[in-house]
């Protein structure tokens, strides 16, 4: 069903480093990468048929120490700078690329925040046509003091490789994973319920990442925020918490979206969880009526609609 490809890429501060490639053909020039979020990696396939049922070629880009590119001897999820992941987000796109002249970027969580930077970085050059992003990390989802408190982090403590004593909230693996009353069957192994271990160096980078963002981007190319329409703040499981973003706040998402550049739409979707298509039927079916709608108005119709 699906094609794997590893990426072989330099080494980095804890030596050998891989990142995955997973594709699925529907036979068409169009293409779409998706890039996970933190604690995360590929396994929503219902997003795969989405666009293959729409004609569309779908990539899946696991990053560097995350699901199937995480070696035995790497900290999960560890970086110094979110530019780490631009050289294999390069080669995956030069690999897409080749047999594809359009490629659109869907990217959720800090997958979103990587991406932005990313697509700023590569703008005029023609090589993605559209970004999609959902819930994207604009801003940390704790109180002000807090918030302050993690821009310390930019001292020469940033690049200490030490594990931040910040507790372990398993909510929002509750609202998903189906050993939990959620609907979703994914392996705890690659995306735990509690979530990876904060490091001083991982906040730090993503830090630096949301302020450059946040201080303006020039992405030139339409771009597609989602957020939930509600976010919630809890450290126990609730029935509130099956129907709103518990880890991050929308509002924060909404208020920084137009920092990407001239061309954004920003929609709010009514009870979606913070990956909005892993939310409740009635969500996740207006994640993907606005994401079709979307792609229509700016990309052109898709090849599924174009052949009937």
């Amino acid at each position: 069903m699906y094609e794997i490809t590893v990426l072989q890429l330099p080494d980095d501060f804890e030596g050998e480093v891989v990142a995955t490639l997973v594709s699925r053909k529907a036979g068409s020039r169009r293409a779409v990468l998706y890039l996970h979020g933190f604690t995360d990696y590929f396994f929503q396939d219902h997003l795969a048929d989405h666009y293959v049922q729409r004609g569309i070629d779908f990539y899946a880009l696991d990053l560097r120490k995350y699901g199937r590119s995480l070696l035995p001897h790497q900290t999960r999820g560890l970086i110094r700078s979110v530019t780490d992941y631009f050289p294999e987000i390069d080669e995956a796109v030069r690999i897409v690329r080749q047999d594809h002249d359009e490629l659109t970027i869907n990217a959720h969580s800090t997958g979103g925040l990587v991406a932005s930077l990313w697509a700023d970085r590569v703008r005029g050059r023609g090589l993605v046509q559209g970004m999609v992003l959902n819930s994207p990390f604009f801003d940390l989802n704790v109180p002000a003091p807090l918030r302050v408190a993690a821009d310390l982090f930019k001292t020469p403590l940033s690049y200490m490789r030490w594990a931040l004593p910040l507790g372990v909230s398993t909510v929002y693996g509750q609202t998903l994973h189906r050993s939990e009353g959620g609907e979703w069957d994914y392996d705890l192994e690659l995306k735990p319920l509690g979530g990876f271990s904060v490091h001083a160096m991982w906040l730090a980078a993503i830090r630096r990442a949301q302020r450059r963002l946040q201080a303006g981007l020039a992405v030139d190319v339409p771009v597609l925020v989602l957020a939930s329409s509600n976010g919630l703040r809890v450290r126990d499981l609730v029935p509130e918490a099956r129907s709103a973003d518990v880890v991050l706040d929308p509002r924060h998402i909404a208020r920084w979206s137009t920092s990407l550049g001239p061309h954004v739409t920003c929609v709010r979707i009514p009870d979606g969880l913070h990956d909005l298509v892993l939310s409740a039927e009635p969500a996740r079916k207006q994640v993907f009526a606005e994401l079709d709608r979307w792609m229509d108005a700016y990309l052109g119709p898709c090849p599924a609609e174009q052949d009937g």
